[in-house]
């Protein structure tokens, strides 16, 4: 399976599409405004506590307080708060925590109000970004994620990933990073580090390591709502838990972006720098992949399955409600059981890529076609699971009940991914009605030679929908190369199918949009 990452930057920020033999399992917008990411580490204050809850509110800079609860608080946070003072009152200079005495643990069932006291400054990490109304969640269980290890101060335990089931090498990690961590840290081992010798091992820990002491040196100065630790772009994350020998390449298409992700695969793997690209071509990136067209199929209400079945998703404030339909496959089964059993397969495998394309969690309630036979909905539950088996976020799948539905929960952690898949028609602007399109034509054909000849412009390039493109190259001789003859001058059509059957644009020979009267 060959796996790419297309990076594509805009003025809203970086879309980020991850590819998986040429179809978009994972997109992501990453903002470029500030924003409070999984993984962000603030300096905190902490505002109101709420005893009926266990809970407190901290202002971390958010226009609504985040949300902390007693549970979150992790069992070493007397030892966070009492470092955390100390650092800012310079107590404590540096990271290293060997001459650190830990405070006692506390009590799982204890209260809030014990432990926190109002205004008081507190460290804390997003666990979960603002969804709606409500601010970012937060924990005190702060942990610094590597590619093999995630590093957790004030603890000393080593603990492996469930996914890693040989015995042998358990252990092997069990011995190896217990002799190589420092003291009062603690180590979660990922599933990626299965197999992996000490000095990749080692190599990773130091830099969670340095990525720690920068963030204790940024705290030395730090003010409430100081941002103390941030976790890597969007991008590199996905790099650092996805990248693996069925990486096939990276394509991003800013110099600054292309520099970031070689810098960032040359640290975490040598070998793989050179499927890091950027890309060159006149095309948009987005564009030349077939991604722009793959987005408006994928997240309209409505998604086609291969076989002809279809899939209705409806998105509401409790839960997500998924409706599988057999459309125009009906009649291509030899009966009832094998139609629904099919349609099931397709929609299983389709549900499983939604899920993760839109990033859709809480409660996801699936409608399947009616089954009557045990070990046909036994399947369908198999199926998703192993399609489900690549997906990052925590999730629990149930049995199909009796009447053919499929619950699912699954950790949602950031806001969920939504493309507007309806347009608005650019020439009525909605209402219906609009003036002969076909004088399109005429008018770019008009604003081509006031560009040529009065503007003096040589080479340029129009942006236009696939339509008008082929309406110009189409033929011998075709409008385009007309245009040659009459102007002497070659011009670039490039398909945007962003734009709409009327709109188009004119840049000129550097790639600058070129402003046109009326």
């Amino acid at each position: 399976m060959s796996n790419e990452l297309i990076i594509n930057s805009t003025p809203k920020g970086d879309r980020i599409a991850l590819l998986q033999d040429k179809r978009i399992v994972e997109y992501h917008l990453e903002e470029s405004e500030p924003h409070f990411s999984v993984g962000d580490i603030y300096l905190g204050t902490v505002k109101k506590m709420v005893t009926g809850l266990n809970a407190a509110f901290i202002d971390i800079g958010y226009e609504k307080d985040a949300f902390l609860h007693y549970h979150d608080l992790g069992q070493n946070i007397n030892s966070l708060n009492k470092f955390t003072k100390d650092v800012i009152a310079k107590r404590q200079q540096n990271g290293r925590l060997d001459n650190f005495k830990l405070e006692a643990e506390i009590d799982k069932l204890g209260k809030i109000e014990k432990v926190l006291g109002k205004n008081s400054p507190i460290l804390v990490q997003v666990v979960k970004e603002p969804i709606s109304t409500k601010g970012p969640r937060l924990s005190c269980d702060i942990s610094i994620a590597g590619r093999y290890l995630v590093l957790v101060p004030f603890s000393n335990g080593v603990n492996i990933s469930k996914k890693i089931t040989a015995k042998a090498e358990r252990q092997r990690l069990q011995r190896l990073m217990s002799s190589v961590k420092p003291a009062n840290f603690g180590v979660i081992v990922r599933t990626v580090a299965e197999g992996k010798d000490v000095e990749e091992l080692e190599r990773d820990l130091k830099d969670s390591l340095a990525k720690w002491e920068l963030g204790v040196k940024n705290l030395l100065d730090a003010k409430p709502r100081d941002k103390v630790i941030g976790e890597m772009s969007r991008a590199t994350s996905m790099l650092r838990d996805l990248l693996n020998e069925n990486f096939d390449s990276v394509i991003v298409d800013t110099p600054e972006l292309f520099q970031e992700a070689k810098n960032y695969v040359h640290n975490i793997a040598p070998d793989k720098e050179k499927i890091v690209k950027l890309h060159a071509g006149k095309t948009k990136a987005f564009e030349q992949f077939g991604i722009e067209k793959q987005l408006k199929m994928l997240f309209g209400r409505s998604v086609s399955l291969p076989g002809g079945g279809y899939l209705i998703i409806e998105h509401t404030e409790a839960l997500h409600v998924i409706d599988v339909n057999s459309g125009n496959k009906s009649n291509t089964e030899e009966d009832q059981e094998a139609t629904a059993l099919s349609v099931n397969r397709e929609a299983a495998k389709e549900i499983a890529r939604q899920l993760r394309l839109r990033d859709m969690g809480g409660i996801i309630v699936i409608d399947f076609i009616d089954m009557k036979k045990a070990e046909n909905k036994k399947l369908i539950q198999d199926i998703m699971k192993e399609e489900m088996r690549t997906d990052r976020s925590k999730y629990t799948i149930l049995p199909l009940t009796k009447f053919g539905l499929m619950q699912i929960t699954r950790q949602r952690v950031r806001p969920e991914m939504n493309v507007q898949t309806q347009e608005t028609c650019p020439t009525c602007g909605g209402t219906g009605k609009i003036s002969a399109s076909i004088v399109v034509s005429d008018v770019i054909e008009h604003n081509l030679e006031h560009i040529i000849i009065k503007q003096n412009e040589k080479k340029p390039t129009i942006l236009l929908h696939p339509f008008l493109h082929a309406y110009f190259t189409k033929g011998f001789p075709s409008l385009r190369m007309k245009w040659y003859f009459k102007y002497k001058t070659w011009v670039n059509l490039i398909e945007d199918t962003s734009l709409g059957v009327t709109e188009f644009k004119f840049h000129n020979k550097y790639g600058e949009e070129i402003e046109l009267n009326g």
